[in-house]
């Protein structure tokens, strides 16, 4: 039996996905608000935007939230990430995000965008791949069972 073909990647439809939940994200003491949007192989969009706790240890990044949603909904095959930042530049995930990631898909693309400041121009999205962000990553068949 063949694996399902990945469906086709609407970036814009994945970014306004991850521009919409950075709108709702908790982020009273950084103020750095950041939306993902995961797009699956069966073709459903998650999304997810972070989640700031006084304590920061258990502050939870966009990228995991929207993980975290895949998961739940019984999926485990992304083939596309969107991630949506604001400030001078696209900031990619955290080595944390990277690494969850890297737990479903090491070719996976990743766009980072960012939404300007009202009046600003929007910068050129930045399409990377997990494996350049996250080169060699430990995965689940390093462990001795």
């Amino acid at each position: 039996m063949s694996e399902p073909e990945s469906p086709p990647i609407d970036w814009r439809a994945l970014e306004e996905a991850a521009l919409t939940v950075r709108t709702r994200a908790h982020a009273p003491y950084s103020g750095y608000h950041v939306g993902a949007a995961i797009l699956v192989r069966s073709g459903r969009v998650f999304s997810g935007c972070n989640v700031e706790n006084a304590t920061f240890g258990l502050t939870i990044c966009a990228e995991r939230s929207a993980l975290v949603q895949m998961v739940a909904a019984g999926e485990r095959d992304p083939v596309a990430v969107v991630v949506a930042t604001r400030g001078p530049s696209a900031a990619a995930p955290c080595g944390m995000c990277r690494q969850s990631l890297a737990e479903f898909a090491l070719d996976l693309p990743i766009r980072l965008i960012v939404a300007p400041p009202p009046g600003e121009a929007a910068q050129a999205p930045k399409l990377t791949s997990l494996a350049e962000l996250l080169p060699d990553a430990f995965r689940g068949d390093a462990l001795s069972r």
